[in-house]
């Protein structure tokens, strides 16, 4: 007698949303309990979504592109899952490495001379973002990238332009490879979208509109995947 089972195993599979990056989604540390994005993120699956997802946190806050190949390695395969959905947030610390070695506070003799330093930190981190996408598109082909904020308060000019080349970046290289893309820069675009206890990580209401973003960008995928 034949006692297979004939239905879809990937039927009975959870489906997964993975976060990678740094304090962005990682911003436990500077809001209360229940208030971060993962946290706010769990939240909303669980009140709105009718099937099993799971929410698995790989970011981790202070961490640069160079870090991005230890979280992917951590992340299990998409073959454990229905449906496995990955956002990418990465480049705050990554400018912020710059302007702390000094680079961004280079002397430069005109605008022409300042404008090829940028040129070269752009370069740099373009390389690095393209090797980091490579990777992370093979591992995760449901991949989605985010740019970086930069509704920050205490941000400088010089660091909110340099975040604008970074974006560019981003944006160019996530088209190239047909990655969706949410654009921090407009879902946290107030004062209070940041926390009052480090201006740089996102407070409970950014943390929530983030959350929002994501499940809403998570939730149309799904049903495409199920052809709803």
């Amino acid at each position: 007698m034949n006692t297979g089972i004939n239905e879809p195993t990937a039927k009975y599979l959870p489906d997964q949303i993975v976060l990678l990056g740094d304090s962005i989604f990682d911003n436990a540390p500077y809001v209360s309990a229940g208030e971060s994005v993962s946290e706010q993120l769990a939240s909303l699956i669980q009140t709105k979504d009718s099937t099993t997802s799971q929410v698995e946190l790989l970011a981790v806050d202070g961490h640069v592109l160079a870090d991005v190949p230890r979280q992917i390695a951590l992340a299990c395969s998409k073959t454990h899952f229905n449906l496995q959905c990955a956002y990418l947030s990465f480049g705050g610390n990554d400018l912020l490495s710059y302007a702390v070695s000094g680079l961004l506070e280079v002397k430069a003799k005109n605008v022409g001379d300042a404008l090829d330093s940028l040129h070269q930190v752009r370069e740099q981190f373009r390389q690095n973002y393209q090797h980091v996408l490579a990777l992370a598109g093979r591992k995760f082909p449901k991949l989605t990238v985010c740019t970086v904020y930069d509704g920050i308060p205490t941000l400088s000019n010089a660091e909110r332009i340099s975040l604008g080349i970074f974006n560019e970046v981003i944006l160019r290289e996530a088209t190239k490879r047909r990655f969706p893309v949410l654009d921090l820069r407009i879902i946290c675009n107030e004062p209070d979208d940041y926390a009052p206890a480090s201006p740089i990580e996102p407070s409970k209401k950014g943390a929530g509109k983030i959350a929002q973003a994501i499940f809403n960008q998570y939730t149309q995928r799904k049903n495409d995947f199920l052809g709803v």
